[in-house]
């Protein structure tokens, strides 16, 4: 590890040396890695070195290795970096992210110095869950929506989430499916247009949240029970609707089966904790109107994610009849 990092890691963390350095993971197409590193002295036993270096073009594993694919990437770490410095600090016990102890940007290479989440307690992580599991990370969600809502999103992704239609033309151009082809801009307008907005993580998938052992979590689901799950990873953090966080995560654990059978349960537990906390927050809104807006928003939300994963990986098991059924509701309903 150049010196030069070491020293920032230290100047942030006022320990006196590193003792040691073990990766975690390489960062998508090899823009560089992740490590945690264990320190002597100072108020941090370890700490997370997000250590991105841009090459000139990434290997992307799908394929996609073009020049906008490795700008899009560049914008989300300058994205994750201003999130880090300008918003981490508003998220309270009921959405816990990591603290952002440094940050150091050139022009080809950013380091993030991050506390440990495993050291704060939030050390498993889950391929699969159970329905606790799925409420606690909705608990999550809920606390970090209602924290930023209409929040303006300076800084950040204007339109949040890394699948979102503006920079993604060339999985559009590949869709073979051509109702939702011409339907996307109409479901991208649909979602922009939502009266209600906050800011969305971007990639709320399974694994990116972080728990806490499961004798730390109550057997019973609890609204009020806060600080259960972590969550890290936010190059695509930006204003959007709540349910494109919602939609994706649930996407991401549940099968096919489940997605439908569980989706009003789901749905209504979300919708339970995310309107208690923005009343708790005193946000002069209509609650109801916005529980409204955004359910109906749930369907087109899925079809948007739907759109891109159809056109970036067509075998992916993510597209099921579920999905395409939700898709084709979307489409029968929209209004030019």
């Amino acid at each position: 590890m150049q010196s030069a990092i070491d020293q920032i890691v230290l100047s942030a963390t006022g320990a006196q040396s590193i003792e040691n350095a073990t990766a975690i993971q390489s960062l998508w197409s090899g823009y560089g890695q992740i490590i945690r590193l264990d320190l002597s002295g100072g108020s941090h036993s370890s700490v997370i070195l997000k250590h991105i270096q841009l090459p000139d073009s990434g290997d992307h594993p799908r394929g996609w290795s073009t020049d906008l694919s490795h700008q899009r990437k560049i914008r989300s770490y300058q994205v994750e970096a201003y999130w880090y410095q300008h918003y981490a600090s508003h998220c309270a016990s009921d959405c816990v992210v990591p603290v952002c102890l440094a940050v150091n940007s050139s022009v080809d290479e950013t380091v993030l110095v991050l506390t440990d989440l495993d050291a704060a307690g939030f050390d498993v992580r889950k391929n699969s869950v159970e329905i606790q599991d799925i409420y606690t990370c909705l608990t999550w969600l809920a606390g970090f929506h209602a924290t930023f809502l209409n929040s303006k999103a300076d800084g950040l992704w204007e339109c949040g989430t890394y699948w979102h239609l503006e920079t993604r033309p060339d999985e559009l151009a590949a869709l073979d499916d051509i109702a939702l082809q011409q339907a996307a801009p109409l479901i991208d307008q649909k979602l922009r247009q939502c009266r209600y907005q906050t800011l969305v993580h971007g990639d709320a998938k399974l694994a990116n949240f972080c728990f806490l052992p499961t004798s730390s979590t109550p057997s019973s689901v609890l609204a009020d029970e806060l600080s259960r799950v972590a969550a890290v990873d936010f190059q695509y953090v930006g204003r959007g609707c709540g349910m494109k966080d919602v939609a994706y995560f649930i996407g991401s654990c549940l099968n096919e089966a489940d997605c439908e059978a569980m989706e009003s349960k789901l749905l209504d537990y979300y919708f339970s904790v995310f309107i208690d906390r923005v009343e708790q927050k005193k946000f002069h809104v209509n609650t109801a109107e916005l529980e409204d807006e955004w359910r109906e928003l749930y369907p087109v939300a899925w079809a948007d994610f739907h759109r891109f994963i159809k056109g970036w990986s067509p075998g992916h098991w993510k597209i099921n009849s579920y999905s395409e059924r939700l898709t084709e509701g979307v489409i029968r309903n929209l209004q030019p």
